[in-house]
C-alpha cells in the first residue's frame, strides 16, 4: 500500500505554523492530477489564508470549526460551463481532486480534513456568498489544510465480508 494512503488520517487540529506557498501550490498539483470525465477538468479552486476567511468557514456549519485553526482551506470547485453534458460525474472528478489533495498533504508532512460542502444547499450559498462564486461554479468540498497538531494511528479498514468476488 502507498505510504500516504496508509499514513493518511482526518486531521481536526492544527499547529499554529504557516504553511509556505511552495507546498500549497503542490498540494494543488496534486489535485490537478487527478482523473476526470472526458478530461474535462472542470475543477478550480480558492485558497484561504485570511484569518476572516477562515473564521467564516468554522462557522459554516457545526461540522467546519477546525478551519478557523487550519494554516490554510481550499475550496474545490467545479466550473460547470466545463462539465460534460450536464450530467453530474463533475462529482466524480473533484472527489477524486479532493483525495488527491488530501494524499498529497501528508506527502508534504501536512495534514487535513474533508469538509463536506455539495450538496447541502446551506453550505453551498454561504461559500457562494460569502467569496462571490457564480451561480455556474459551484462549491464542492472544503479542506482545512496545516501542520498536524494530533497523530492518528494506522488502521486496519480491510474488510473480507465486504469483498464480492465475481458476483455479489
Amino acid at each position: 500500500m502507498v505510504t500516504s494512503i496508509r499514513n493518511r488520517r482526518s486531521i481536526r487540529k492544527f499547529r499554529q505554523l504557516p504553511a509556505d506557498n511552495e507546498k500549497i501550490t503542490s498540494v494543488l498539483r496534486a489535485a490537478m492530477q487527478a482523473p476526470s470525465a472526458g478530461n474535462t477538468q472542470c475543477w478550480e479552486f480558492i485558497v484561504v489564508k485570511d484569518e476572516e476567511a477562515k473564521k467564516f468557514i468554522a462557522s459554516m456549519s457545526r461540522y467546519s470549526s477546525m478551519a478557523g485553526d487550519a494554516a490554510f482551506v481550499i475550496i474545490t470547485l467545479a466550473n460547470l460551463k466545463k462539465t460534460m453534458n450536464d450530467m453530474l460525474w463533475w462529482v466524480e472528478d473533484l472527489s477524486a481532486a479532493t483525495e488527491n489533495i488530501l494524499l498529497q498533504l501528508e506527502e508534504e508532512g501536512l495534514g487535513g480534513v474533508w469538509i463536506g460542502t455539495w450538496p447541502d444547499e446551506d453550505r453551498v450559498r454561504k461559500l457562494r456568498e460569502f467569496f462571490s462564486i457564480p451561480e455556474d461554479v459551484v462549491p464542492f468540498s472544503v479542506v482545512a489544510c496545516g501542520y498536524k497538531g494530533e497523530e492518528k494511528p494506522f488502521e486496519d479498514r480491510y474488510d473480507e465480508n465486504k469483498v464480492h468476488w465475481e458476483r455479489y
